[in-house]
């Protein structure tokens, strides 16, 4: 079983990022995800006859990530060169929260919020994603 990331790793890959004289704030990036996510009410991935678009964790061997986007012109921008043949879908934020999330948390999965346009960015934890998204459902039936 993986260990999961901590801050520290965050902050490596952030320094990593900063070397490469690259603009990219992963957390601001996140953070953007949260509220857009909790505002909209659903989440955008890639997805084609085969799946949904994967990649491999830059953190953990044997690891996928799915990368998810808060705007469909977000994932869209994705949609090119080895994904080319990917569509973005969109996801209800319950169905997010009360199916997927649970079942990438079972097949040892993260969660790639709002990558960039290189797939870089952070790499979440389903269950830490659920506490943080699931506050605001409650929030929105209330």
């Amino acid at each position: 079983m993986r260990t999961p990331p901590d801050i520290a790793n965050y902050e490596r890959v952030s320094i990593f990022m900063k070397e490469k004289d690259t603009e990219v704030d992963f957390e601001a990036a996140y953070d953007a995800f949260i509220v857009d996510v909790k505002q909209n009410g659903q989440v955008w991935g890639l997805n084609s006859e085969d799946g949904w678009a994967t990649c491999p964790s830059a953190f953990f061997e044997e690891t996928d990530v799915i990368p998810f986007w808060s705007t469909e012109a977000a994932a869209r921008g994705h949609c090119s060169e080895e994904w080319s043949g990917y569509q973005p879908e969109a996801i209800s934020l319950e169905e997010f929260v009360t199916d997927w999330l649970p079942g990438m948390h079972e097949d040892d999965l993260l969660i790639g919020p709002n990558w960039d346009e290189e797939l870089e960015g952070l790499e979440i934890e389903p269950q830490d994603l659920a506490a943080e998204l699931g506050q605001g459902l409650e929030d929105q039936q209330e």
